[in-house]
């Protein structure tokens, strides 16, 4: 019983890391209804941008917040750039740059900072307080950050003008501008929370996988994975579906499939979920008249 609840708990918090890139996943979803298959790239990117200040002798929270605030411009900017021109670009278009962006980004990571492997600090000392039999110090700490970050998002999106201005502008954008929502800014907002939010998945994941230009690509597979199960169009529904995927991956690699075959469950909760419900569990099933 004690190794299962071990497993039960790491699986809650590798799947709080799936959870936080799903709903970066999510946030671009709403905005453009693609897919940023760079978000994992961006994310590396992001957490060698806060490994360079820390090498440079900047504190941690210092380096994060910058981080943070330099992820969200570099995702705006992505959005102004690239991905404007061709919001009436036919959708193979729109999939083959987001492809393209996903080179740009691991080759500049690997050409500014090398493909060797780095060490990432933990910014939660190991003989903390809150430390656990079941799970580290740094697994409860990221926890706390991506439920912290979870919450915050929530309240921004419900309670604020602002996010329902963005919430507008991603349902129907359309009927947002009729309405006066500057649409085009609202979804370079999009983006620049989810390049915010992919950051923060970087640097909480970091240290436990180690930096390297390759580090979040199975991350972000098992992040879709969770976007689907909990509904790609559904921020709280991403948030359930990487719990609920950090929790499956965790429990069937060690009792039923080994570890060898944890990457592969993942692709396994893609089709099955594309086969059998589209929408995902809290998702929406939208119906359009043709």
């Amino acid at each position: 019983m004690e190794a299962f609840l071990h497993q039960l708990a790491a699986g809650l918090a590798a799947g709080g890391v799936y959870a936080s890139m799903a709903l970066a996943l999510v946030m671009i979803y709403q905005a453009t209804h693609h897919i940023n298959f760079a978000q994992g790239e961006m994310a590396t990117f992001s957490a060698f941008i806060a490994w360079a200040l820390l090498q440079a002798g900047v504190p941690y929270w210092l380096a994060f917040a910058a981080t943070v605030l330099v992820s969200f411009a570099m995702g705006a900017a992505v959005q102004f750039v690239i991905v404007r021109p061709l919001e009436k670009a036919p959708e193979l278009s729109v999939v083959v740059v987001f492809i393209g962006l996903l080179v740009v980004f691991h080759s500049m990571a690997g050409w500014l900072f090398g493909f060797d492997v780095k060490r990432f600090p933990s910014p939660f000392p190991a003989d903390a307080w809150f430390g656990s039999a079941l799970l580290s110090v740094h697994q409860l700490g990221a926890m706390a950050v991506t439920l912290a970050l979870v919450a915050m998002l929530f309240a921004f999106l419900r309670l604020t003008s602002l996010g329902l201005a963005m919430r507008a502008a991603a349902e129907n954008a359309d009927s947002a501008r009729l309405l006066g929502v500057p649409v085009s800014r609202m979804l370079m907002l999009g983006w620049g929370l989810a390049g915010a939010i992919g950051a923060v998945a970087g640097m909480m994941v970091a240290p436990t996988l180690f930096l390297d230009p390759h580090m979040m690509s199975g991350v972000l597979l098992y992040a879709f994975a969770g976007a689907l199960v909990g509904g790609i169009n559904n921020p709280v529904g991403a948030v359930v579906g990487g719990l609920v995927v950090g929790v499956a991956e965790n429990l069937l690699g060690t009792y039923v499939i080994g570890t060898e075959l944890k990457l592969p469950l993942a692709l396994v909760l893609i089709v099955t979920v594309l086969v059998f419900r589209p929408a995902g569990l809290l998702g929406r099933v939208v119906v359009k008249r043709v």
